[in-house]
């Protein structure tokens, strides 16, 4: 059996490079919050989107790798945080009852009423929501609440540390600051206790003998509170910082665009004296027209969306995959990931252990991937149920069954879910697009050359790779001046598309009869003028 603890020491996959660099922290430091905190941040101002989950996914990742590199020597806590006591500041494009959220801006988001009227409040709505796509998951994490973490005391000692560092943390914030917000600028933000609303206002006084500031609230007069108990919160970057060294954080990745401001959060953190943790910054995903994605547009896909047409597995791979490369995250990703995603499994197997340990496979199961790779892969799939005009996946059994002796949805289950997600993506996505065009005459002689072929093949020999050999004869036979022309051609005129998987492949499926048929209504027009 593999020594993993040794081949992680060496591993290239970057949550192994995450890995050794906390625990060189762990050692320096010991466990601060009791375990090694490997934490996450979520705003719940607008619906969980894909970006919330993709930093779930990679920090279970990193999680785990350190797991494996320490033979679990260390307890480890995975914290996915709610900022949740921030106050609601606009209110988001995509969700109902616009007038209710209008009507409680500047308070607490757990104490804004959930728009839905499902929860308590709307960022409970939010968290909800959050915590059903990660549990759908089966993620292993704990849940933390910001306001449920201040108005419990679990942040008093940490927050009467930052009054006593009161003059130090501005010290940091004010260069940062434009000449009109410094005027007015304070890292505690109170909660008026007349309106409820969460106050940008500055101290009158500061006491950290007493724990107490002084500010003027919304109605004029002078309040003197305890910034305890939940009176107050911090401005989002010195939270930040107040977090990690409350919670002993020992790992938090975000994305680009934290970068500028993740040395604030450091700094802030050491103020209070703690070391900041191991950070990593991830590059952000981009919608259809290349904008990054927002919660309060909605823009971009959610994880729902993903998963009508795309599985779970796929998701998790295109997270996985260059988190510091910034990715279009639009519907027309899905197929290729899920394909991919499959080509890595039928590696595995095969692999030597080092090489698992790279394997995105080994990351998305914790070491433990599935073996079930699908006879046919979900392009071929695709093309299927373009060629016949599938309603639902039944009609793309009757070939699967056919292709795969004795193959049912009982039999292979991950199969019958491809078929299905195929179905869904065609209709939705590749029957509203096709557009077939007539053949032109290199690819009519092309075609016709085909259907001879075709016809005078042994039925012994209708497997994919002797008809892919074929198809390359018939392309080879007209003067095409590249056999990539001759692959469109088939595809534009047969399937109203100009891309897809190995054709011979294709055939092998779909039927020789079929194909044959499919080429003479190309020939004839009839495709093109349906």
């Amino acid at each position: 059996m593999s020594d993993l603890p040794a081949l992680a020491r060496n591993a290239k996959a970057w949550p192994f490079e995450l890995a050794r660099e906390i625990l060189k922290r762990v050692e320096r430091n010991g466990l601060d919050g009791g375990a090694v905190i490997f934490e996450t941040g979520y705003g719940p101002s607008g619906l969980p989107h894909m970006g919330t989950f993709g930093e779930v996914a990679r920090t279970a990742m990193v999680r785990h790798a350190f797991r494996v590199l320490t033979a679990d020597a260390y307890p480890t806590r995975l914290i996915c945080f709610s900022d949740d006591m921030d106050g609601m500041r606009k209110v988001p494009s995509n969700v109902p009852n616009q007038e209710l959220l209008h009507a409680n801006l500047g308070k607490p988001l757990t104490d804004v009423p959930d728009p839905f009227g499902t929860h308590e409040g709307f960022a409970q709505h939010n968290n909800a929501r959050l915590r059903a796509f990660l549990d759908s998951f089966g993620f292993e994490y704990d849940f933390l609440s910001a306001t449920q973490q201040y108005r419990s005391g679990a942040f008093d000692d940490v927050l009467i540390r930052a009054l006593e560092k009161f003059d130090d943390i501005m010290g940091v914030m004010l260069p940062t600051l434009g000449a009109e917000r410094q005027a007015t600028y304070s890292p505690f933000l109170p909660i008026s206790p007349t309106t409820g609303r969460v106050l940008y206002v500055p101290m009158k006084a500061t006491d950290p003998k007493a724990g107490t500031i002084t500010f003027e609230d919304e109605d004029g007069t002078d309040v003197t509170m305890p910034v305890t108990g939940g009176r107050t919160k911090l401005q989002w970057k010195p939270d930040f910082g107040m977090r990690w060294a409350a919670l002993g954080v020992d790992f938090e990745m975000f994305g680009k665009d934290h970068q500028t401001n993740a040395p604030i959060y450091s700094r802030i953190c050491k103020i209070l004296g703690v070391e900041p943790p191991v950070q990593y910054v991830y590059e952000l995903f981009l919608d259809e027209q290349g904008e990054k994605i927002s919660k309060s547009k909605g823009n971009g896909l959610s994880v729902e969306e993903w998963l009508r047409y795309g599985t779970q597995e796929s998701l998790s791979l295109y997270n996985f995959a260059k988190p510091r490369t910034a990715k279009r995250l639009y519907f027309d990703v899905i197929p290729k990931a899920v394909d991919e995603y499959y080509q890595h499994l039928g590696a595995y197997a095969g692999q030597e252990p080092d090489k698992q340990l790279e394997n995105p496979v080994w990351h998305i199961h914790n070491g433990n991937p599935p073996s079930d790779v699908p006879p046919i892969s979900f392009a071929l799939l695709l093309n299927l149920a373009s060629a016949s005009g599938a309603e639902d996946k039944a009609a793309l059994w009757g070939f699967i069954g056919r292709y795969v002796d004795g193959a049912t949805p009982e039999t292979h289950p991950v199969l019958d879910g491809l078929a299905e997600r195929a179905v869904a993506y065609y209709e939705d996505f590749v029957k509203p697009n096709k557009s077939y065009r007539l053949a032109s005459d290199i690819e009519r002689a092309a075609m016709q050359d085909l259907v001879t072929r075709l016809k005078a093949l042994d039925p012994g020999e209708t497997d994919a790779e002797t008809i892919q050999n074929e198809v390359y004869a018939a392309g080879k036979e007209q003067p095409f001046e590249n056999l990539r022309d001759w692959f469109q051609g088939l595809y534009e005129v047969l399937l109203g598309q100009s891309q897809g998987p190995r054709f011979g492949g294709f055939v092998a499926v779909y039927g020789i009869p079929e194909t044959i048929a499919l080429i003479e209504r190309g020939l004839a027009g009839e495709l093109a003028s349906a």
